[in-house]
This record gives C-alpha cells, sequence and structure tokens, in this order.
C-alpha cells in the first residue's frame, strides 16, 4: 500500500534499518502496516490519480453538427 507521510517522525528513528521517509514524502509498505499508521493519523493512503476521460471522435463530430 502506498502511503504518504503526515508526520516527521523522530530524529533517529528507523524502519528495517532504513531511515522513515520526511514529511509529505510517499513509501511502499506492507498493506498492514500501511493501515496501521493510516488509522494512527501518522500517515494517508495515496490513491490513483483518476486518468482524464478522452471524448470519442465521433462525440466531438456530434456536437459540430449540432451547434
Amino acid at each position: 500500500m502506498k502511503i504518504r507521510m503526515l508526520v516527521e517522525m523522530p530524529e533517529g528513528s528507523s524502519r528495517n534499518g532504513e531511515a522513515w521517509p520526511a514529511q509529505g514524502e510517499t513509501a511502499e509498505l506492507p498493506t498492514a502496516e500501511a493501515a496501521h499508521l493510516v488509522a494512527s493519523g501518522v500517515a494517508e493512503e495515496v490513491t490513483a490519480e483518476p486518468r482524464p476521460r478522452r471524448r470519442k471522435a465521433a462525440a466531438l463530430e456530434g456536437e459540430d453538427e449540432a451547434t
């Protein structure tokens, strides 16, 4: 699960020997661990941005005729 850190972890703290991401940075963590951080308010889940919808050419041509 991808998360974004909402807080700065204490200096010197680490996860599996690596420093925690800084506030505002993202990380990919196992779901259970990420869910715990989200539930405790330390992080938020990063959701995929919806892709912009593209209009079909046929729909565009039909709009020109109706105008």
